[in-house]
């Protein structure tokens, strides 16, 4: 059975930077779509950010648009989220997902396969 790790999270001052890793064992990640998704404390899980097969289709959820940027290493099976400039708002628990689909969704029940989260603390 395979899965999702995600890594990189933390405790950053506003206007930071975090790296978050999601590496994928058993399983190969290059035929599938990978997707961030975030959940706040008391708020729904939002999308984040998603990268197709190749790299070559990406979208961003507006609040990180400029910011943040998402990218993958199908070598090293891995997908990866950069966050810059990070501002308190951007605290949450943050969920690497993947799903066969070669063009990614920023709808959280398309994914099939999702990590445990990593916690992301961004502190004024």
């Amino acid at each position: 059975q395979g899965q999702l790790v995600e890594s990189g999270g933390g405790l950053v001052q506003a206007g930071g930077s975090l790296r978050l890793s999601c590496a994928a064992s058993g399983r190969t990640l290059s035929t599938y779509a990978i997707a961030w998704f975030r959940q706040a404390p008391g708020k729904e899980r939002e999308f984040v950010a998603f990268i197709s097969w190749g790299g070559g289709v990406i979208d961003y959820a507006d609040s990180v648009k400029g910011r943040f940027t998402i990218s993958r290493d199908n070598a090293k099976n891995t997908g990866y989220l950069q966050m810059i400039s990070l501002k308190p708002e951007d605290t949450a628990v943050y969920y690497c997902a993947a799903d066969r689909a070669p063009y990614g969704s920023s709808l959280a029940m398309a994914y099939e396969h999702w990590g445990q989260g990593t916690q992301v603390t961004v502190c004024s």
